[in-house]
């Protein structure tokens, strides 16, 4: 999802301004639950914007909504459809002229900007102690700016393994179990063992390599941004240097890993993938659905755990909820998202995403009303892995990835510039973006 983020950042004071007067964003405008109109007679309106867009976690979204409202007769919320590609971009209009929705569902790399700018409540005095500790602290920190929580964290997204059990089984590859994936050298090591003639033992997608490597960076403890006195810089050193590198020797050293895939996106690689010129595939943990929706008959897929450096942790950009400072009914918002987000609510709604949720009763849930199969068992205990990153809390890193960060990637996992040389590209951007 950072991605599609950091693409709408771009200019996006420009973007809002030009969209600013679009007839079609009076909907979202009309969303506002500031100006207090609903008080007095009658029950209390709040509107919900909703990003979901996936079939099952549309009828999950909506029948909340529909559930809610027939057991809260006072408080009453209206379901308002958005876009994840157009959303930012109409939420900066909404905001900025007085009119956002009540609640606003969005993610944590994105929400920083509206909590600085105080358009998003400060939930810390409005949620129950015993909901919040269903999340842990390093979630939540994803959604903490300036001391104050402005968003609710409740979907994550890890890196996982997807793999071709059958060649893992022609190899002699055992899969882990899903709470103890392989370490990156045995990651390696198995890859070796999966390549032979007209097959690789990997595919990397790496259309857009920069959050991908930031990510599994943090096995390392590599960071990239380090802020000191206030100042933010670029540094690149060994632990930043680490998953580049094993990533370039699987492609031009060992050549475990498919030169073709490095200008593909995940989905692009699941044709080679299903046909056996791939053994293994590592992405997103959603990934499990389009192997349940496109594998062929009789094709067997393992999930295979986050691997492990020094340890397995990864980036977190959790999916969030969030009430606008300009609601007149903070409070009323605050206990429709505990019942949203409770336990067994966040596990449907983590399910109709095919992603992980963040409560630790939620993930219980999931894992026994899906009894663990098609990978549940390994995106459910991937959750304890993630955390927030150096990177999420910088507000230049969308400029720096575009314009310095995927470039340079790009070039060094091409073979055309060294190690050395992508750090030294990589300092230099920051040197431009965080001035």
């Amino acid at each position: 999802m950072l991605d599609r983020v950091s693409r709408r950042r771009v200019s996006r004071r420009v973007v809002a301004a030009a969209l600013a007067g679009v007839v079609g964003l009076g909907a979202l405008a009309a969303c506002g639950g500031g100006s207090g109109d609903d008080e007095g007679s009658g029950p209390v309106k709040l509107r919900f914007l909703s990003l979901a867009w996936q079939k099952e976690s549309l009828q999950a979204n909506k029948d909340l909504v529909a559930k809610w409202n027939a057991e809260h007769p006072d408080i009453q919320v209206e379901y308002v459809q958005g876009d994840w590609n157009s959303v930012h971009d109409q939420l900066l209009t909404a905001f900025e002229g007085g009119d956002a929705p009540d609640i606003v569902h969005y993610e944590a790399a994105s929400i920083g900007e509206f909590s600085k700018q105080g358009y998003l409540a400060d939930l810390s005095g409005l949620l129950s102690d015993g909901f919040k500790g269903q999340i842990d602290k390093g979630i939540w920190d994803t959604a903490t700016f300036d001391g104050k929580v402005t968003g609710v964290p409740f979907l994550l997204e890890s890196q996982v393994v997807i793999a071709n059990k059958k060649l893992l089984d022609a190899a002699g590859v055992a899969v882990p179990p899903a709470d103890g994936g392989w370490t990156w050298d045995e990651f390696q090591a198995n890859a070796q063992k999966l390549t032979g003639p007209g097959k690789y033992g990997v595919a990397w997608a790496l259309k857009s390599p920069t959050n991908r490597v930031l990510n599994l960076a943090l096995n390392f403890d590599g960071k990239y941004f380090y802020t000191d006195g206030g100042k933010t810089e670029v540094r690149i050193g060994d632990a930043e240097k680490e998953v580049p590198r094993r990533i370039h020797d699987m492609l031009y050293t060992s050549k475990t890993a498919s030169p073709e895939a490095l200008g593909m996106s995940g989905a692009d690689t699941l044709p080679g993938f299903f046909a056996g010129k791939y053994a293994m595939i590592p992405g997103s943990v959603s990934l499990r659905q389009q192997m349940v929706e496109q594998a062929p008959a009789g094709f067997e897929w393992v999930t295979i755990p986050p691997v492990k450096g020094v340890s397995t942790n990864q980036a977190a950009n959790p999916q969030t909820l969030s009430v606008a400072a300009d609601s007149a009914h903070q409070k009323q918002a605050a206990q429709f998202l505990e019942y949203f987000l409770n336990p067994t609510n966040m596990a449907a709604l983590a399910k109709g995403d095919w992603l992980v949720p963040t409560g630790k009763q939620a993930n219980e849930e999931l894992v026994k009303t899906t009894g663990g199969k098609q990978g549940w068992d390994v995106a459910a205990d991937s959750a304890k892995d993630l955390t927030v990153a150096p990177f999420q809390m910088v507000d230049g890193y969308p400029e720096w990835k575009l314009k310095y960060a995927t470039p340079a990637l790009q070039q060094y996992f091409a073979n055309k510039i060294t190690l050395d040389q992508l750090g030294t590209q990589l300092v230099d951007g920051g040197k431009q973006v965080l001035r």
